[in-house]
């Protein structure tokens, strides 16, 4: 499985030492190139590379880690999303219900996306938090996840698990993620699963 992280500020980069904290390969593109990343990249060593925009949109596994209305330009940058397991961790802050049609965020996002598994998660906390060591007070940091199909729900869940963090599936977007858009009550909610 391959990952690639789209997005190198607050939240790009919150990611990208979660896996190099993890020992997860992952690629790192923006739309100003790599060269703008490469400190980032040297920075938090081996397993985080700096690239293309087109070759991180290679990966199984690409998280959307931009300002949601970049989404829609990312959705135009690849022929075919089909097999693709797209993790959406942004926040649709300044959309508004009109233009997502009554549709939750990533729903929206899946309707750019088509063949791809669109699933929500990452954009539950604050990136200072979201960068910070996932294991705490003898427990994890949870991390939502909703998604419509249930296979890359449990892929991502699985990624999650390796990071250090406590995967929590929420079901649907239509269900789950209603409770993960901004301002959504499990927004901002630093929650530590306690080991049993």
């Amino acid at each position: 499985m391959t990952y690639s992280i789209i997005g190198s500020g607050n939240v790009g980069a919150a990611l990208a030492r979660q896996f190099a904290r993890g020992g997860i390969a992952v690629r790192i593109a923006n739309t100003r190139g790599p060269e703008s990343i490469v400190d980032l990249a040297k920075e938090l060593g081996e397993v985080v590379t700096a690239t293309t925009l087109n070759e991180a949109l290679d990966a199984d596994i690409v998280i959307f880690a931009v300002p949601f209305a970049a989404h829609q330009a990312l959705a135009q940058a690849r022929a075919s999303w089909h097999g693709k397991i797209v993790i959406d961790a942004m926040n649709a802050r300044e959309a508004t219900p009109e233009e997502l049609g009554g549709l939750q965020s990533t729903d929206a996002v899946a309707l750019l996306l088509p063949g791809a598994k669109v699933v929500k998660t990452f954009n539950q906390l604050p990136a200072a938090l979201l960068a910070s060591e996932p294991t705490q007070d003898g427990g994890r940091r949870a991390m939502f996840v909703a998604g419509n199909d249930e296979g890359a729900n449990i892929a991502i869940a699985a990624l999650l698990e390796s990071l250090g963090f406590a995967p929590i599936i929420l079901g649907k977007i239509a269900e789950g993620g209603s409770l993960l858009r901004y301002r959504g009550p499990l927004v901002l909610q630093k929650l530590i699963k306690q080991s049993s």
